[in-house]
Parts: structure tokens; sequence; C-alpha cells
């Protein structure tokens, strides 16, 4: 096994089904064997308001 580092970064703004993406990406790479770890950063804008 290679110690090789594989680092997705997904992004987006409010809406676009970013942490969808992630959680599903994460689940397909744990099913596959992969060491996984995810992050959330929220940045200062609120659910409903301006982007």
């Amino acid at each position: 096994m290679s110690n090789a580092v594989t680092s997705i970064v997904l992004a987006g703004v409010g809406g676009q089904g970013i942490l969808l993406a992630c959680n599903l990406l994460a689940h397909a790479a744990l099913k596959a064997g992969w060491d996984v770890k995810t992050n959330e950063v929220h940045g200062m804008a609120q659910r409903g308001g301006s982007v």
C-alpha cells in the first residue's frame, strides 16, 4: 500500500448541493477502502440570506 495522498476540494455557495456531493463522494471512497476525512466550513452567509 502506498502512502500517496489525494486531496479533493469541493466548493460552492448555499443551495448548490456541495454537502450532498461531499457525502456521496466520501461514502463511495469509504466503500472502496480509502481512508476518508471530510470538513465543512461555513462562511458568514445565513440560510435564506444573500450570497
